[in-house]
């Protein structure tokens, strides 16, 4: 297949412009401009529901090698506002492909532009700090001005609900016998899960913009899973009699998500059902404890954060924009259980008296490592002792 080549332009907020090129005419788009340092899972970033809103630079300087498969899905769907890269292959050869890159963005209409010096760009970010921008075709009327106008009125990342965008609109259960969702793992640890060790557990998932692979590291434990909506209040969620309660990653600033900081709160008070928070889970779960959660400068978006404390390093999969400040929590309340250790922020919380624990990072990513596979055998296990061992959930 041949491709023709559009110019096309990356506009900043600050005025500052990349010229680059397109497969597409049809490829404006506004979005906050992040980058991700991953060499590897562009397929699982652009259908990841956190870069909701988000236009993504990619530091890796060629993307598409393997095209885009049936397997790496994270959502139904492509998520990201737009694609930043240095060069985009146009021939991928992998054994499980389906379709390239390059033509998955003109079959699915998804913003993009290529020629660009991408390092140079997350330089220039970790400098001045995240941006809105936008991609834009560059014809010969084209109005650099007007475009930088359409930027500076779009909305910011911060005070934005974007959950109530990512979330789904209804209920629905998946079981561990609907081998058809659990997505195929070709790790050597897949013979070691225990499929049996979640069995006769139900797992309330709220979904704030959940990845596919949450739900699959938790099929693979024989949890049966029923799937809410991040509106879904205290009673509707205890009308599913969950054994443990997981709170999803998902898009935007997370202090504007009242509603459902008001229902944590409530089941913290009221139950000692064991709730397990992942990056949007983990700032929520901070907010209803008592948290604080504040933006950063360029984010945390890669698959090789280091994390942890007490001399133990966990190698993490990470992707989030806010993060919980370490000063807003009472010591007899919380504790702080990992660090992200490039800048010391937290990276996990366990409470002191109750079955709740998170963390910023994406456990299910293993994007190599398999550190932290641990937190989801924790959770499974805290569930079977609180359900079998007498503990109260109530």
């Amino acid at each position: 297949m041949t491709y023709n080549l559009y110019p096309s332009i990356l506009l900043l907020e600050d005025g500052i412009q990349y010229n680059g090129w397109s497969f597409s005419v049809l490829n404006n788009s506004i979005g906050e401009v992040v980058f991700n340092t991953g060499m590897t899972g562009y397929q699982e970033v652009m259908t990841d529901p956190s870069y909701l809103g988000q236009i993504v630079a990619f530091t890796y300087p060629e993307l598409g090698n393997t095209g885009f498969n049936d397997e790496d899905y994270e959502s139904k769907h492509i998520q990201v506002s737009g694609i930043i890269a240095k060069n985009i292959c146009c021939h991928p050869s992998n054994w499980r492909k389906r379709v390239s890159l390059s033509h998955y963005l003109l079959q699915h209409n998804i913003p993009h532009i290529f020629g660009i010096d991408t390092r140079a760009l997350s330089k220039y970010l970790r400098i001045r700090g995240v941006m809105k921008g936008g991609i834009f075709y560059n014809n010969l009327n084209s109005s650099v001005s007007s475009y930088i106008e359409q930027i500076k009125y779009a909305p910011s990342i911060k005070g934005l609900d974007l959950v109530s965008q990512a979330t789904i609109p209804s209920v629905y259960k998946i079981n561990p016998s609907q081998s058809n969702f659990s997505l195929k793992s070709y790790s050597y640890l897949s013979s070691k899960t225990d499929n049996n060790l979640g069995k006769n557990l139900n797992v309330v998932v709220i979904d704030l913009g959940v990845k596919y692979n949450i739900l699959s590291r938790l099929l693979n434990y024989g949890c049966n899973l029923y799937i809410l909506p991040a509106m879904s209040t205290y009673f509707d969620i205890l009308s599913y009699k969950p054994d443990g309660i997981l709170l999803s990653n998902g898009p935007g600033d997370p202090s504007v998500v009242t509603y459902m900081i008001k229902t944590i709160r409530m089941l913290i008070s009221l139950t000692n059902i064991p709730i397990f928070g992942i990056c949007m889970g983990h700032q929520l779960l901070s907010l209803a404890l008592g948290g604080k959660t504040f933006k950063l400068k360029f984010g945390h978006r890669g698959l090789n954060h280091p994390s942890g404390t007490y001399k133990k390093v966990e190698i993490t999969s990470q992707n989030h924009g806010f993060v919980v400040s370490s000063k807003s929590f009472s010591e007899d309340v919380c504790s702080i259980t990992h660090f992200n250790l490039n800048d010391s922020t937290v990276a996990g919380i366990i409470h002191e008296s109750k079955p709740l624990f998170s963390v910023q990072y994406h456990p299910e990513a293993s994007p190599g490592p398999h550190d932290s596979e641990y937190l989801f055998m924790h959770f499974v296990q805290v569930m079977k002792d609180i359900k079998f061992q007498g503990f109260d959930q109530e």
